[in-house]
């Protein structure tokens, strides 16, 4: 701070740090998060209270519908068109003449001037009414716009909703419109709910980690793909969130890349999604399923983020805990608009009856002899003194004045039964609406059923609900590349062309390396990758199979005694330097095996001919060893120096007890 002529002036980066923070919260609050009463992003609103002005049943020009939005939206006619399209996709709220796109292959929709809309009779019931909304001034003064329309329906988990804000983002899903309103009767029952979104492009998906839309959820979606003979897979949709355009390119560059091997790719898309993919002889269809959805956008994961605000604050949610509130307001609004239908009936009824008395007791013959309007009014006033005990309210100068402009030739054709019927009308109603303020919540059901019924046909669930297996990419993966080291200089990769050739393989395989001096390495396989010099045993590594087992004799650095080991490798790290020895300076590997189905062997130990020990050519059977973690430092093999260990041959039993103790002592006679 700086004080200048006695007055207090911010230094530049406080003031920086004040106007991002009103930018960040106009962009949370005014245009990226929805409001959690009406499910609406700011834009919506707008578009949604400038379609009602100007509703007369007919279809609009979206040109001239975005003109009248901008009144109350102070951005450009390009994000208005949008978000006014993205709404009539959905096709819930607006009604839509012309091409608007496909939200399936990814098609724009034609120019403004050229495409019409109207509110839907859905929005024209649920999403408006003046008397229930609360108001504020437009952002130049000169309208008035809603702060939120009282929508009495689960609008936002109905429709769904993207938006990136400063430092905030939210993801909802849209749900099905159905089991929204079946899931929010069951809320004023009292039940508990678990509502599960439901896709406009269909699909398969596993909410088996949707937890509620909050985050850290994922949901995996997966195309509908059959098979036609041993030739051709149909894909049948795309998931929510890509187009077949984009599909269709997933494949290509997974054929491109060697992931897959498919002969030709056919997008017969019309009113639905039919994607052909023509597959080369001897190719197995049910295998090729599963390549599409480990290495193309036939599967793709979301991650949701339930974010709303809330009382003027960004809330991140569980949707079952947004649909209670939802339904909450819903009752909420369905009370004032019983209260305002309640209040209107006993207006109507007090004027009936006034009215009534005024005509047939000829009270308006009295004031022919007024000479001034305060004489009239006393008149009248005098005349309704012996039946004001029977209104609901005491009559004011307002409904004496409105007697006064009765029409004599309404008086002269006044018809006393006419009059009595609409009065048992307007009081059965009365009676029904007062019933109904006692019963809210089941008038909120019936309310919700009605809806139902009206509105539901054709929105059955398109989305499959199902559990999927994890595809092991790896086992789906062609062999697209071969795999070569260079043992004494420690490389590995498919680069290595003029080294020792080791297997094929695919180039998103992981690859094992076990060294001289007992480290072992996982690396992910590339053209040349360095692991450490003088590699003993290289192959292709599986995580998720334990299936191969190690068989190790090593001299432990320190002690200098042999030790001997069985073991398997799981719960490993890629790029982690690994030992399988006592993790000893100089420890050395003078024997290893890799065992792909726990075989044993039989091996020929030869002593060092400077040992003590008389014999010096022992045998030793693996299967005398029980298989442990790859830590465990294994068993005492012998305590004599060891010249060499060699295969000798498969082993079938374990050797007898005695002999196996005697040679781990170290004894030999």
């Amino acid at each position: 701070m700086t004080k200048k002529n006695n007055t207090a002036t911010s230094s530049v980066s406080d003031l920086y740090e004040d106007w991002f923070l009103d930018y960040a919260s106009y962009v949370i609050l005014e245009r990226a998060v929805p409001h959690i009463l009406d499910g609406l992003k700011p834009v919506q609103r707008r578009i949604l209270h400038a379609m009602k002005n100007i509703d007369d049943g007919r279809f609009n020009k979206v040109a001239n519908i975005i003109g009248q939005s901008m009144q109350f939206h102070p951005h450009g006619d390009a994000s208005i068109g949008d978000a006014l399209v993205n709404m009539g996709q959905k096709d819930l709220l607006i009604d839509c003449q012309g091409n608007w796109g496909d939200y399936n292959t990814g098609d724009s929709a034609a120019a403004p001037r050229y495409i019409e809309a109207r509110l839907s009779k859905f929005a024209l019931e649920v999403v408006f009414n003046p008397q229930t909304t609360e108001w504020q001034k437009s952002y130049d003064g000169r309208k008035k716009e809603p702060i939120t329309l009282p929508v009495k329906f689960p609008l936002l988990l109905a429709q769904g909703t993207e938006g990136i804000a400063v430092g905030l983002a939210t993801k909802v899903m849209p749900h099905n419109f159905c089991e929204l309103i079946e899931a929010s009767i069951a809320i004023l029952k009292g039940e508990t709910t678990n509502i599960l979104p439901d896709f406009p492009t269909g699909g398969i998906a596993d909410f088996s980690n949707y937890k509620g839309g909050m985050r850290g959820g994922r949901i995996r979606v997966r195309s509908r793909i059959e098979v036609r003979g041993k030739k051709e897979l149909a894909i049948k949709d795309v998931p929510f969130g890509t187009t077949t355009g984009t599909l269709i390119d997933s494949i290509l560059k997974a054929n491109d890349d060697g992931k897959i091997k498919v002969k030709k790719v056919i997008d017969n898309t019309a009113k639905n999604v039919e994607v052909v993919v023509e597959l080369h002889p001897g190719t197995d269809p049910e295998q090729m399923i599963d390549a599409l959805y480990a290495f193309t956008d036939c599967e793709v994961s979301i991650s949701p983020n339930t974010c709303v605000i809330v009382e003027n604050k960004p809330r991140f949610l569980d949707v079952n805990d947004l649909l209670k509130i939802c339904t909450e307001n819903a009752k909420e609004l369905l009370r004032q608009e019983l209260e305002i239908l309640k209040k209107e009936l006993l207006e109507k009824i007090l004027y009936g009856s006034l009215e009534k008395i005024f005509i047939e007791n000829r009270i308006y013959r009295k004031i022919e002899e007024c000479t001034t309007w305060e004489d009239v009014i006393l008149t009248i006033d005098k005349g309704l003194n012996p039946y004001k005990k029977q209104f609901y309210r005491e009559i004011t100068r307002d409904d004496i004045i409105r007697l006064t402009e009765i029409k004599i030739k309404r008086i002269s054709k006044y018809d006393s039964f006419k009059a009595d019927e609409l009065m048992k009308g307007w009081q059965a109603d009365l009676e029904e609406t007062e019933k109904n303020l006692l019963n809210l919540t089941k008038y909120a059901i019936n309310y919700y059923k009605t809806l139902l019924k009206k509105y539901g046909a054709g929105r059955e669930r398109k989305t499959e609900i199902a559990t999927f297996d994890t595809i092991d990419v790896t086992a789906v993966a062609l062999n697209n590349v071969k795999l070569y080291v260079n043992r004494e200089d420690g490389f590995i990769g498919y680069g290595l062309k003029k080294d020792e050739f080791v297997s094929d393989c695919s180039d998103i395989d992981n690859v094992i390396a076990f060294t001289a001096d007992g480290k072992y390495y996982i690396k992910k396989i590339g053209e040349k990758v360095f692991v450490a010099k003088n590699i003993i045993h290289v192959a292709i590594f599986n995580k998720e199979s334990q299936e191969t087992t190690y068989n190790v004799v090593y001299r432990d650095g320190e002690s200098g005694i042999a030790m001997v080991k069985r073991f398997k490798i799981a719960g490993v790290i890629r790029d982690k330097e690994y030992d399988l020895t006592k993790g000893s300076p100089k420890s050395k590997v003078l024997y290893f095996s890799a065992n792909a189905h726990d075989e044993t062997e039989i091996v020929t130990v030869k002593l060092s001919s400077a040992s003590t020990a008389k014999k010096k050519i022992l045998e030793y059977n693996f299967a005398d060893l029980e298989i442990k973690g790859k830590n465990a430092a294994g068993n005492i093999l012998t305590k004599y120096p060891i010249k060499s260990v060699a295969y000798k041959e498969k082993a079938k039993a374990p050797s007898p007890k005695s002999d196996l103790k005697l040679f781990e002592n170290g004894k030999s006679d």
